[in-house]
């Protein structure tokens, strides 16, 4: 009996120790996920107030006709500022148009900076001041670029100038329907460009040198190379460039409203969704359906 009881005093004491290790740490992890918490809250506090806030007021704007002039007030309108978009023709047209900017824009911003990697990723001479001159026009000012690229744009600007030199065509850039956004496309994607560039050079310069000497003791060119060595392993940085690609040119503004001069002409061949959403919100002052 006394060894019995024993061996249950030692099991009691061993399961209260036990007892007491789990909430020590069940203690230490609640400690731990304060702190955390704590180190995380200027964060949650920026994002909260400057991005989820937003969103959040304006979603309950949507649902509502908002009166600004003579003191601010809501009117609930249930789903009617969604409904009116299906009747509204310049939705459509700003929808087209963004679409059309994005399907062009990215893949050839994108073809372009992986052509430039390639280049200045070989043996050349000068190779430091190309990389920086060839990124310029991302420091730039957008605004700046825009007005540059408006008098070169000019219908006796550099651009017709040159065209007339050659004995080629020239179009009148900013005024003619048909070219107005290809206008914008050429100068955004030599403006963009550059910085993807960099992206690719720096992803190209991390692939070990002695695959491309392994495949060339195989026998393969330059373009085998390409083919089956560079373009495979650059995929993810490739899917991050084109991701980047799709959001920059879907918020396109600042370009289209100074080419314009915020109305999106001429006749709304470079009105995009950010710019229709700036003329409802802030010339129309209808809130609720922008």
């Amino acid at each position: 009996m006394s060894l019995a009881k024993a061996q249950l005093e030692v099991d009691q004491n061993v399961k209260s120790r036990d007892v007491k290790l789990k909430r020590f740490w069940q203690k230490a992890k609640v400690r731990e996920a304060i702190s955390g918490y704590l180190f995380m809250a200027p964060t949650i506090l920026v994002l909260g107030t400057f991005l989820i806030a937003p969103i959040i007021y304006a979603i309950f704007l949507s649902f509502h006709k908002v009166e600004i002039l003579g003191g601010l007030s809501y009117r609930f309108v249930e789903l009617k500022n969604f409904l009116r978009t299906f009747d509204d023709e310049r939705v459509w047209i700003a929808l087209k148009n963004t679409i059309e900017y994005v399907i062009i824009v990215v893949p050839c911003q994108t073809i372009l900076a992986l052509v430039l990697a390639l280049v200045l990723n070989k043996e050349i001479k000068g190779k430091k001041w190309f990389r920086i001159i060839f990124f310029l026009p991302t420091v730039t000012s957008s605004a700046v670029l825009t007005l540059i690229f408006i008098w070169i744009y000019n219908s006796n600007g550099l651009l017709n100038g040159l065209l007339d030199f050659f004995g080629l065509p020239t179009y009148n850039w900013l005024g003619d329907p048909s070219v107005a956004l290809k206008s914008i496309m050429i100068m955004n994607i030599w403006s963009t460009a550059p910085f993807f560039m960099v992206i690719y050079l720096a992803a190209l310069q991390d692939i070990p040198r002695s695959v491309y000497e392994a495949a060339k003791l195989d026998g393969a060119n330059e373009f085998d190379q390409f083919i089956n060595i560079t373009v495979p392993l650059l995929k993810p940085v490739t899917f991050f460039v084109m991701v980047m690609g799709v959001i920059g040119t879907f918020q396109l503004f600042d370009q289209s409203y100074i080419f314009s001069g915020g109305t999106g002409g001429p006749n709304n061949s470079t009105l995009t969704v950010v710019l229709l959403i700036y003329q409802y919100a802030f010339r129309s002052l209808d809130m609720g359906y922008a």
